[in-house]
């Protein structure tokens, strides 16, 4: 088990050194910081000291290694366009991300799951076909495309929901939620509903595949010769070993959701992450650019972990050693 978790660890640590590579040479090939913090009519010398107070004068070597050991405290300077701190600018934006995020996922597994049983069990069926139906149209339609119809209909057509923003939030301490509050869940709505649709039509495929697959498994048809009721069958054995790598993609999916909630955020100016890199990037705020980079990474890098230990759990192949003869 300690070896295991050692790899896992030291291969996280090679992917976020990598990443974090990647974001450093953003400063040495997107622009440079200091003609975007001085403007084009400094002086030489004013560029000269600017660049000497930022260490940019220093070998690639040393200024990679001072943006390591400040990355690894969570400091990323400050950022070109807001002249603020960019580890206050992330701290801010986001709650905002992951409370999207994740009401996406719940929303995602509440719906997607159980219409995939659906689509298994009466896989003949008319319903069942309008299910697939939508779901080729939840995988291929755009993003930003499900976003604004949305916006079209239940926004400007009928009212029922507004188009931007996240309405009232609630001070936590640092952190801020809008799920406390009823206008916080009314603009939510619409972005966690245009996040979802692909990950629901995701899921319900994925459902709906392990659930034919277990369902000609020998053990459900022995336990149909068992006489065990088609309730017990389908749901209590079933359903349980479908759901096993439902929740193993859900769990990777969470961080995508995160990564990927650009476009949504961007058609909704819902204010977190996404939003705050599309600005970055329309400015070249190679800071904030750099620290969102990072902080994807960590992510996914956490949830791999925490998935291959659940699955170093829940699997016991995986606990024989290689000398081990049991």
């Amino acid at each position: 088990m300690l070896a295991f978790i050692l790899r896992r660890l030291i291969q996280a640590v090679i992917v976020m050194v990598t990443v974090a590579f990647i974001s450093f040479m953003l400063f040495q090939y997107v622009g440079d910081p200091v003609v975007f913090m001085l403007g084009q009519d400094a002086t030489p010398e004013q560029v000269r000291e600017l660049r000497a107070s930022l260490g940019l004068d220093q070998p690639f070597i040393v200024q990679f290694w001072h943006f390591l050991a400040n990355a690894a405290q969570g400091e990323f300077g400050l950022s070109l366009r807001q002249g603020a701190k960019v580890s206050r600018l992330i701290a801010e934006r986001f709650p905002a991300t992951l409370e999207l995020a994740l009401v996406a996922a719940f929303l995602a597994l509440l719906v997607g799951v159980p219409m995939g049983v659906y689509a298994a069990l009466k896989r003949g069926s008319f319903t069942s076909q309008v299910f697939m139906t939508l779901s080729l149209l939840g995988v291929s339609l755009p993003t930003f495309l499900i976003g604004i119809l949305l916006i079209l209909v239940f926004s400007v057509t009928l009212g029922w929901f507004p188009s931007f923003g996240r309405g009232q939030v609630t001070q936590l301490g640092w952190w801020s939620t809008g799920l406390l509050t009823a206008k916080g869940w009314h603009h939510i709505t619409l972005p966690a509903i245009t996040l979802a649709i692909f990950q629901l039509t995701l899921i319900m495929r994925l459902v709906r595949a392990e659930m034919l697959e277990v369902l000609r498994t020998d053990y459900i048809k022995f336990a149909r010769a068992r006489g065990l009721t088609t309730r017990a069958i389908h749901f209590g054995h079933a359903l349980k070993n479908t759901l096993v790598p439902v929740m193993t993609i859900t769990g990777l999916q969470l961080g995508g959701l995160i990564a990927f909630a650009i476009i949504t955020e961007t058609v909704f100016q819902w204010p977190g992450m996404g939003l705050l890199f599309i600005q970055a990037v329309t400015f070249a705020d190679i800071p904030v650019m750099a620290a969102y980079l990072c902080l994807i990474a960590l992510i996914f890098v956490v949830i791999n972990l925490v998935v291959d230990l659940l699955y170093f759990v829940v699997d016991p192949r995986l606990h024989v050693g290689k000398g081990g003869g049991h």
